[in-house]
């Protein structure tokens, strides 16, 4: 296995800059260069990341010499243009989730990186976030029996003053905007990885905050599992007041709750937290610099909370361009990963159009 420095693209100059950017450096690539809309807004923040090139041009980032790989931190609707001439031109390829507009453009992305041969990952960074990856090895190893509820709730008021400002993409649904996609596909990538793909399920949507969007800002889901589990995902970033948080799974042994990097378990013996692994252990999160969080949406990222879980991920694709074997534990996702969350999406979306459960199976 070759140990040479991988180049990477980034494509992006939003959170490409605050987490990719930072996550590529810290698991060893190097970045050669930023691919933006904004000509000045790209060569200035290229300029203060010390990245080479600052480019308007895909075509000209990927004829760049050396480049290994794409990182793409764009909005969904524009995902599958820039992946498909990333895949064309033999790079392999970092996606931000949610993956797609949808699960046609989804597949075709899929498809394409797998017959050219390029590793392909899906930015489901927070299957590295210890709480996360131990309660889902808790699980697997039987700690609580078979699994049988689920509850994911979170309500926070990040997006409920209208005065609030996200990028114009963010408030359309047209162009995959919205809480939805923002949160909602990593719950539902928590829920697969954790307790199987889902069978069906009955949702809404919903704008809790006073804003003219056509996006949401809070959704409700009931579904299913083709384990058996049955479960809650709500979330809202418009309500007012303070947070309210659960992550929390049963089953006929026991139950564990998700709190922070903490996994509590309670069974017929008593509530313990579970020790932490070595494996599982991150580094602190390390904030982005202040220059670079301009707007209510930047801020959702102001903790660096992405940062450690995104530099095992991009670890992880190093390995595999450089040959070695899939890491079995935590499970980087890929496109295969993309197409099947954006198919939940897409029931989502369904369901609340059309007031039915909808089935995946």
């Amino acid at each position: 296995m070759s140990s040479d420095p991988l180049r990477a693209v980034v494509v992006g100059t939003g959170f490409g800059v605050i987490t990719h950017l930072r996550a590529l450096r810290a698991a060893g690539f190097t970045v050669e260069a930023l691919v933006g809309r904004d000509p000045e807004k790209t060569s200035a923040r290229a300029a203060d990341a010390g990245v080479p090139h600052g480019l308007t041009s895909l075509s000209q980032a990927l004829a760049l010499p050396g480049v290994d790989m794409v990182a793409v931190a764009t909005p969904p609707h524009t995902h599958e243009a820039i992946v498909l001439e990333a895949i064309a031109a033999g790079k392999h390829v970092m996606c931000e989730k949610p993956f797609a507009a949808n699960a046609g453009e989804a597949r075709r992305m899929h498809e394409a990186a797998e017959a050219a041969g390029v590793v392909h990952m899906l930015g489901c960074e927070f299957r590295y976030a210890t709480g996360q990856a131990l309660a889902a090895r808790a699980i697997r190893e039987g700690r609580i029996g078979e699994p049988r509820l689920a509850t994911f709730l979170l309500q926070m008021p990040a997006l409920a003053d209208p005065a609030g400002e996200v990028p114009a993409w963010w408030t359309s649904a047209g162009e995959g905007g919205g809480w939805l996609g923002a949160y909602a596909s990593h719950v539902i990538d928590q829920v697969r990885v954790t307790l199987g793909d889902f069978d069906g399920l009955s949702a809404s949507l919903s704008l809790v905050s006073d804003r003219d969007w056509t996006a949401e800002d809070s959704y409700s889901v009931h579904f299913r599992t083709t384990t058996g589990v049955d479960g809650i995902l709500q979330s809202s970033a418009g309500s007012w007041g303070p947070p309210a948080f659960c992550s929390r799974i049963s089953g006929t042994r026991g139950t564990v709750t998700i709190q922070g990097d903490d996994v509590v378990l309670a069974d017929r013996s008593g509530t313990t937290t579970l020790d932490v692994p070595d494996d599982l252990k991150l580094p602190a999160p390390v904030p982005p610099p202040g220059e670079l969080l301009h707007t209510t949406y930047d801020m959702l990222h102001s903790m660096g909370i992405d940062l450690a879980p995104y530099t095992r991920l991009f670890e992880a694709m190093a390995a595999r361009i450089h040959g070695a074997a899939p890491a079995s534990d935590p499970v980087p996702a890929t496109f295969a990963d993309g197409v099947a969350c954006q198919a939940v999406l897409d029931a989502i979306r369904k369901s609340d159009a059309e007031r039915c459960w909808v089935s995946l199976a």
